[in-house]
């Protein structure tokens, strides 16, 4: 399986106040395609920065991101952002849906934004999917926690994205509400056959994944698979369709999905 995501010797280091902090230091991994990864650590080990250097929303100080095919580090800003749009979904912990848009309206932008005919239709389907048909003219603040997730998972994979990356995507939510989320995230997941990579500090939800990268400092200090009988530990630095009309939009990056909670 071919890699879709390829880190080398990649450090982020922000400069101020008169010393400098690395957060990221000589990461180098690569990930299959199809795949799912959870990055895990104590607060304050980079994962979020790493994330957001691998999604190409933060740019490395120094070293390599190979996304897709494509090396960050030669795109500008316009053409990241393009790869962004096509390629690759978001979940956010703090869900980030526009507040002036209703859930609907919400779900239907990334398609939106590539002019596809019928994104509000495609929408309201995911919507229905995910359990919140009665809730398409509702805006996020009249929505729960969780109906506000779904409604970002629904947003994340409506255009099927090659990647998907989930920051925390339950840490908001209490335990119940949360089992559900995860739940809804892997079943789309594995319809849609989107490669997931997830930071998340709870062991449960990073042993549903398939790959677990655990970062101390800024550094890989483990990379295992959860099935293991114990951790590989890095001394360098390195059902039914759940999809409306399931196989009209092609494979993953190409259309739209859907789902239930």
């Amino acid at each position: 399986m071919p890699a879709i995501l390829q880190l080398l010797d990649l450090t982020r280091t922000y400069r101020g106040g008169g010393h400098d902090l690395t957060v990221v230091q000589g990461v180098s991994l690569s990930i299959n395609a199809g795949t799912t990864c959870a990055i895990t650590g104590p607060s304050g080990s980079g994962k979020t920065t790493l994330l957001g250097l691998c999604a190409g929303l933060d740019r490395a100080t120094s070293g390599s991101v190979v996304l897709d095919g494509h090396a960050l580090e030669r795109l500008d800003e316009d053409e990241r952002a393009l790869l962004r749009r096509d390629r690759v979904g978001f979940v956010f912990q703090d869900f980030q849906l526009v507040p002036t848009l209703s859930a609907v309206e919400n779900v239907a932008v990334p398609l939106e934004l590539r002019r596809h005919n019928g994104a509000r239709k495609l929408a309201a389907e995911l919507l229905q999917r995910v359990g919140l048909g009665d809730r398409l003219d509702h805006y996020p603040v009249q929505l729960s926690g969780g109906e506000q997730q779904r409604v970002g998972l629904a947003r994340a994979f409506i255009h099927r994205p090659a990647i998907l990356f989930a920051d925390e995507p339950t840490g908001n939510l209490d335990s119940a509400t949360g089992a559900a989320v995860e739940d809804l995230l892997f079943e789309l997941n594995r319809e849609a056959g989107t490669t997931l990579i997830l930071v998340t500090h709870e062991a449960e939800l990073a042993a549903r994944c398939g790959r677990v990268i655990r970062l101390m400092n800024g550094t890989v200090v483990a990379d295992y698979a959860p099935g293991e009988h114990r951790e590989s530990t890095v001394h360098s630095s390195r059902g039914s369709s759940v999809y409306p009309h399931d196989g009209a939009f092609g494979p993953a990056g190409s259309g739209a999905a859907g789902g239930r909670p």
